[in-house]
């Protein structure tokens, strides 16, 4: 059995200091009060009123239930009150500062807001309005991730994006961006990037509690991120204090499967200091056996104002892991008994410079922290002569294929128990300098350096690389009505040396849209881009190139015949090159937002997996294949995946937002060790079939990719009550269930195609707020209770609930005597 750790207690006592200090330093003073509406009259709940003192915010509170507000009147000529509130425009007004001693009324009335006025960073590096972007990006916010717990969940509503979950809670979730690998996206969160060696990221351990906004770049950006900017860029910010005195907020939460969620933090403001810490756990027993999992979870965001100007910012992010490890019980009959321990840190600080009206900087040193061990504590199943058999099992596959037998789980093992441990320490600092050249021209400059050092099974086989990147970019606008982007970036990678990954964008409003009109703006925009991922260390230790050279003198075909037969060279970077081009038409003042975004993407030198047996039939010594354990590595693959996207966003009333996509992705191998030099296995049942074991064939999609995927939200909110309904929906997968017979044969193998079948996921969220410091929140996951499997042999949870409570105490609520 798996047994969990006990986590430290100083997660809790930085949550108590920060909670003392601040209290400590909370003062009274004359207020403004109001009250915030929409332009019926209706009183708005929960929105955000901030004091700004030379645009900073110096104060933040929220409204209440009936919509009222107070805030603390010390403010200096030149202040103002900002308003925001989902689906609301901002509204910004003066203050009066005469007689600051004496209270101020102001009430303020919002009206709905326009879609395309969201400010991101990720496509370019500099706050950028969407509107003016030529590339296709996602922003999520908290109310997307209301009532969620893992950053995957607000995800799986991104057009081009599809989320796979290899079991239950804590299962392996991957992340695949228009028919992307799931190793081919650059992950950061506060700018921190979040990437294994070799582009991995294990979504299914990042929580999405304290993360205030999630932007998704679909497409390529090495030209600003480097190496894993291949397919797209997932960015995670993490949430700020604001309050002058200290918000205090605990969640408890529990359901079904022995799940049980704790959250609690501190966030606040004073002066020029603000805070943030937030400590988060989940735990549940899943519904299988031997899949017990808990995720604790630290963040920290604490900030500086130096000046008006200049800001230094200190972010943490830390969290420990553990679960069982049952395996794919509906191929093996039976769980394996192993478990799998993580325990990763993110942390940075961020120097961020107005120098002068026109001039930018920002200094960020970084780094992560990695550490994974699997253990496998005893066999699972049968014990045979040098391996182990699964329990007698019949596999279904949605494409209609079956086969009956017991499944070889291990072979040749070392004893029992024994562990895979693997390490990544990354440590990089990042310095940037944009320039406004003129009112229609900003141009960036960028550098980073990068040192990695890890090992995949143990220290024996560790690396180390030292990288450098360099970004060159221009950013402006011709009569403010044609947009672009023009830039490159250069990396020189310790392993595979340098590569040029340039990229253009453009977004044309052909149309600005009038007062109470029925179209309210369109936006053409096309991108270009090239995108490069480096080796993984195991790819880098095992490659084939690597293995064939240390063939021993006289083997007959010798090492480098087989170099030269099969066209093999160093293993080296993963390419991409993508096109794409949209319309984004916007309805009724901006309420409604309507996009299609064709797009063609090129993968080529993908890393393919070549097994023992794959090694044997090239002819390679059965002598050098035993020391290959795991088999060896080629960049061989090449694939081109191609489609549609379609998204439709609106907020109906003030009441209801929908919001639906579609997205259609032809993928096809193009070329494939497996199928160019080793050729396809078949299972004796069905000889006529060809079946690709570890890679998908030559014609055929890549593994786990859906060629149909979308998503639905139906939102409601009145008075105290917010609800949402959210539909999943992906088709049927190619892929592969890996499996070897008792007799070391394939008569377990199973047709490709299709072999993974639809699913269709109904969730339902809801939260109803008490009282000012109390709500009530549930969350129910899979409503039909659909039995069916992300991954092959992998179920996924059944109907799920979870109910709890939200306590928040403190911000401008109450005050100190």
């Amino acid at each position: 059995m798996f047994r969990f750790s006990r986590l430290p207690l100083w997660h809790f006592s930085s949550i108590l200091v920060f909670a003392i200090a601040a209290i400590s330093l909370a003062a009274q003073t004359a207020i403004i009060h109001g009250t915030v509406s929409d332009s019926s009259g209706a009183v708005i709940a929960n929105a955000k009123v901030e004091l700004l003192e030379r645009g900073i915010p110096v104060a933040a509170v929220a409204t209440d239930a009936t919509g009222d507000y107070k805030i603390p009147r010390n403010a200096i000529p030149g202040s103002q009150l900002r308003v925001s509130a989902p689906q609301f425009d901002t509204a910004n007004k003066a203050i009066d500062t005469t007689g600051n001693d004496r209270d101020l009324t102001l009430n303020v009335v919002l009206q709905v807001a326009s879609l395309s006025e969201q400010i991101t960073v990720t496509s370019t590096g500099a706050p950028t309005p969407q509107a003016q972007l030529g590339t296709a990006v996602t922003v999520l916010g908290t109310s997307d991730y209301q009532g969620t717990r893992d950053i995957q969940e607000g995800l799986r509503f991104v057009p081009g994006l599809q989320a796979t979950q290899t079991g239950q809670a804590g299962g392996t979730t991957s992340v695949f961006i228009r028919g992307g690998a799931s190793d081919a996206n650059k992950v950061l969160i506060d700018g921190i990037p979040m990437n294994d060696i070799g582009g991995a990221v294990e979504f299914a351990n990042v929580a999405s509690a304290a993360v205030a906004q999630v932007e998704v770049l679909r497409g390529p950006n090495s030209a600003l991120y480097g190496s894993d900017a291949l397919a797209g860029v997932i960015s995670l910010t993490t949430a700020r204090g604001s309050t002058p005195l200290p918000l205090f907020s605990y969640l408890a939460d529990g359901g079904n499967l022995d799940t049980y969620h704790q959250e609690g933090a501190i966030a606040g403001r004073y002066r020029r200091f603000d805070y943030l810490s937030d400590y988060s756990r989940f735990d549940s027993h899943n519904a299988i056996p031997d899949n017990e999992y808990h995720n604790g979870t630290l963040t920290g965001n604490y900030g500086w104002d130096i000046s008006p100007t200049s800001s230094l910012r200190a972010t943490i992010h830390h969290d420990r892991v553990a679960s069982g490890q049952p395996g794919a019980i509906e191929l093996y009959g039976l769980p394996n008994d192993a478990g799998q321990a993580n325990e990763d840190a993110y942390f940075g600080v961020t120097w961020d410079d107005k120098t002068t009206a026109n001039w930018h900087n920002l200094v960020q040193y970084g780094g992560l922290r990695l550490r994974s061990l699997f253990s496998q504590f005893a066999p699972a199943g049968t014990q045979e002569s040098g391996y182990t058999l699964g329990a007698p099992v019949t596999i279904h596959g949605a494409n209609g294929y079956t086969v009956t037998g017991q499944a070889e789980e291990f072979n040749d093992g070392p004893p029992y128990p024994y562990t895979f441990p693997t390490s990544t320490d990354k440590d990089f600092v990042y310095a940037q300098s944009d320039y406004r050249l003129n009112p229609h021209l900003l141009g960036l400059l960028a550098f980073r350096y990068e040192d990695e050092r890890g090992y995949s099974v143990g220290p024996a086989t560790s690396i180390s690389r030292g990288n450098y990147s360099y970004t060159f970019q221009f950013q402006g606008d011709i009569r403010s009505r044609l947009f672009y982007t023009v830039g490159s970036g250069l990396e020189d990678n310790g392993l595979f040396g340098l590569a040029g990954t340039p990229r253009a964008s453009l977004a044309w409003q052909i149309a600005q849209g009038r007062t109470a009109s029925i179209f309210s703006g369109t936006k053409l925009r096309a991108s270009f881009g090239e995108g490069i991922k480096e080796p993984a260390i195991f790819d880098q230790l095992d490659s084939l190139y690597a293995v064939l050279l240390a063939l021993p003198p006289g083997s007959q075909p010798s090492g480098s015949q087989l170099i030269a037969q099969y066209h093999i060279t160093p293993i080296g970077p993963e390419n991409s090159r993508t096109y794409d081009s949209g319309i984004d038409q916007l309805l009724f003042d901006g309420r409604s937002r309507v996009s299609i975004t064709l797009f063609h993407n090129e993968f080529t030198n993908g890393i393919e997996y070549i097994p023992q047996q794959g090694l044997v039939a090239l002819g390679v010594p059965s002598a050098v294949v035993d020391q290959a354990a795991f088999g060896a590595t080629v960049n061989s693959q090449a694939y081109r995946a191609q489609g549609v996207e379609t998204e439709i966003e609106s907020q109906v009333t003030k009441e209801l937002f929908i919001r639906a996509g579609y997205t259609y992705v032809d993928a096809t191998i193009q070329h494939s060790f497996s199928s160019d030099a080793i050729g396809p296995s078949s299972n004796p049942n069905f000889p006529t079939v060809p079946i690709g074991v570890d890679s998908p064939l030559i014609g055929a999609r890549p593994f786990r990719i859906a060629p149909h995927t979308g998503y639905f939200e139906t939102g409601y909110t009145r008075d105290r009550l917010t609800a949402s309904l959210r539909g999943t929906l992906v088709g049927s997968r190619d892929d592969s269930d890996f499996l070897t017979d008792s007799n070391g044969g394939n008569t377990l193998l199973l047709p490709n195609r299709n072999l993974d079948g639809a699913y269709q996921r109904l969730d339902l969220v809801s939260s109803y707020q008490a009282s000012h410091c109390v709500s009530i929140d549930a969350n129910l996951q899979n409503l039909l209770n659909e039995h069916y499997s992300e991954a092959f042999g992998y179920p996924s949870l059944p109907f799920t609930f979870r109910a709890g409570i939200k306590l928040n105490f403190g911000g401008e609520s109450w005050k100190l005597k």
